[in-house]
Parts: C-alpha cells; structure tokens; sequence
C-alpha cells in the first residue's frame, strides 16, 4: 500500500523527464558537421537567425550535397525525393540558437540512421601507393573530383586517369608525389 508519502516520491519519478543521451565521441558525424558549417556559414553572413530563413538555407545547401550530406538531407526532407520531411526539427533550434549536437541527439530519437552516417575516411594522395588501392577506392576519388574513367579496363587505367588529373585536384598531393 502506498502512503502519501510514497504516493508523491511515485508521482514525481514519473513526471521528472529521462535526462537525455548524450552523443557519445564521433557519433552522429555528418549530421554535427553539416550542421555545424551550416550554422557557421550563417553566421559568417550575418543572416537573420529566423526558422524560415534557415530552412531556405538549409535547402539551398542540400541541393548542392553530395555523398553523405546528400543522404543526411535526405533523411531530414531536404532533397526533393525525400519521403519525410522533418526540417523544422533543424531550422527551429538553429533559430534559437541550440547547440548542433544537441539537434542531432533530438534527430537521432526521430530516425536513428542519421547518426549511422560517417563519412568515408579520406586518403592521403600524397603518400598512398595507388597500386595497393581497390579499384572500388580509385573509382571513388575520381567520382570525389567530378570525373569519370570512360573506356577505363584495367587498375593501371585509373591509375593513370587519377594521376593525370591530381595536379588539377589535388596539386599539393601532386607535387609531394614527384618529390618522393
């Protein structure tokens, strides 16, 4: 049987809310850094921290994601094919001012996926053997640039199509190569 007592100990167990998780070293990747760059950019242009002026940036910045910002706009309604559309969960707190991570948290309760999302690790150009890499890897870079490898056969043939083209992209990469 419970007493008074006992009776407001259960009651305010009850109504205190659960403290939030929070995100644990490296976890939600994309998500804080997209939204970390967009918050910034914001700033950096004095724009007026209004929720419908920050979902018109927010758009604006989707459209041109590519790779896993793409996905993580996908994920929040930002893209034109998304099937959901929870953007007023990122333009609102921003308009006030919350910390990215801590949207990021509220986002990963609404879909756990777009804290699954980690960018690919990047590779050192300038030091890489591009003979040790997958195909699959030196597709990637090329895709990474903008650039394809049509009539490309061989490993040798993206090779040379990325060596070809690093001056271009990555001339840093490029001249610590003729260096070695």
């Amino acid at each position: 049987m419970l007493t008074l007592g006992g009776l407001s100990v259960a009651l305010a167990l009850v109504l205190v809310p659960g403290r939030t998780e929070a995100l644990k070293e490296g976890e939600c990747e994309v998500c804080v850094t997209f939204l970390g760059k967009l918050y910034q950019s914001l700033q950096d242009n004095n724009m007026i921290f209004t929720s419908a002026d920050i979902e018109t940036a927010l758009m604006k910045s989707c459209k041109d994601a590519k790779g896993k910002d793409n996905r993580f706009c996908y994920y929040i309604g930002a893209t034109s094919d998304a099937a959901t559309k929870i953007v007023n969960e990122v333009s609102k707190p921003l308009s006030n001012h919350v910390p990215v991570e801590k949207i990021c948290e509220k986002l990963k309760k609404k879909d756990g996926q777009i804290c699954e999302l980690k960018y690919d690790k990047q590779v050192d150009l300038s030091t890489v053997d591009l003979k040790k890499l997958k195909v699959k890897d030196l597709k990637k870079i090329l895709e990474e640039w903008g650039e394809s490898c049509k009539g490309c056969a061989e490993k040798s043939d993206f090779i040379r199509k990325i060596t070809e083209l690093m001056p271009k992209y990555a001339p840093t990469a490029a001249k610590a190569r003729t260096d070695l």
